[in-house]
């Protein structure tokens, strides 16, 4: 089991025809992911690598009954294409976009409320790695070979992070069951919470690693909902302690404005929650083999 995606994900690509769109279905494609649409207002009836192009998401998902959306669609239409996406009856959308206004992200928030939240679609980002459950399926941008499939949950707003972790857990031989990048903008579209909460309910995924940075109060939350709700370790690793209060340092989101944001804080709000913090990035992998091992005596 794995969250979100798995061999049976019919994906469509929404801006299929641009260049770093192409480059990373075909990596998706050699991966083994179940690529079946393209989406391009406009370009309906070409193919790319052999996948059919349609102008809308409801001709598409009328065609290729595709339930999955990718969204490479430039910043001033990305928000129109995620609303498309979930009226097109998608389940699961990852938006790679960065740079979409904060204004756009609110509406898009708002529209999706529309819905009941059984067929509410479920969308992480924008401005995120993507999604991959290892040996099954890639959503995104992730270089698909760091990934060892086992029962690490991963859970990043920092994509290269998230790549870290990969790759030192697979040198340690742990693997991991869906590594999931919510994104590192102020609005997104899933939070911490929500994906533990997914993650607490997989029964292939025995621990979390979770990677935040600056800003926000999404570890405040998790904090909270871990302390509560989980059984499973959670260790986690905060980017971002000697960062200035009121300073943005590299994602749009990364700003203190608020108490319980800056790294310092949200690791004693996470420690006071029970959970295991790995003092720097270089032993995230380490940390995570100690808590499985203490685990496992």
């Amino acid at each position: 089991m794995s969250i979100f995606l798995d061999r049976s994900s019919r994906v469509v690509v929404q801006g299929i025809t641009g260049r770093m769109a192409q480059f990373h279905t075909k990596e998706m494609l050699d991966y083994g992911t179940n690529v079946v649409a393209g989406v391009v207002p406009g370009k309906g009836g070409e193919t790319v690598m052999g996948i059919p192009v349609f102008n809308t998401m409801k001709e598409a998902a009328a065609a290729t009954a595709c339930d999955t959306s990718l969204v490479f669609v430039p910043p001033p239409f990305a928000a129109d294409s995620i609303m498309e996406a979930a009226d097109g009856g998608i389940r699961y959308c990852v938006c790679i976009t960065d740079g979409i206004p904060a204004q756009d992200m609110i509406r898009v928030k708002r529209y999706m409320m529309r819905y009941p939240r059984e067929r509410r679609m479920v969308l992480t980002g924008p401005n995120c790695a993507g999604t991959i459950s290892p040996g099954k399926a890639i959503l995104g941008i992730m270089p698909g070979h760091i990934y060892l499939q086992g029962n690490v949950g991963i859970v990043s707003r920092s994509g290269t992070l998230g790549y870290e972790a990969a790759q030192q857990l697979k040198d340690r031989g742990i693997g991991v069951s869906t590594s999931v990048g919510i994104g590192g903008d102020p609005i997104n579209g899933s939070s911490f919470r929500d994906i533990l909460e997914r993650f607490e309910a997989d029964l292939d995924t025995h621990i979390v690693c979770m990677i935040g940075e600056i800003g926000g109060p999404q570890a405040a939350e998790a904090a909270a909902y871990i302390q509560e709700h989980m059984t499973k370790p959670v260790i986690a690793y905060i980017a971002g302690l000697t960062a200035p209060k009121g300073r943005t340092m590299g994602h749009a989101g990364a700003i203190i404005s608020a108490f319980g944001e800056s790294a310092s804080e949200k690791v004693e709000i996470l420690t006071a929650a029970g959970v295991t913090v790995a003092e720097n990035p270089s032993i995230i992998g380490e940390t995570v083999a100690k808590v499985m091992a203490k685990r496992a005596a």
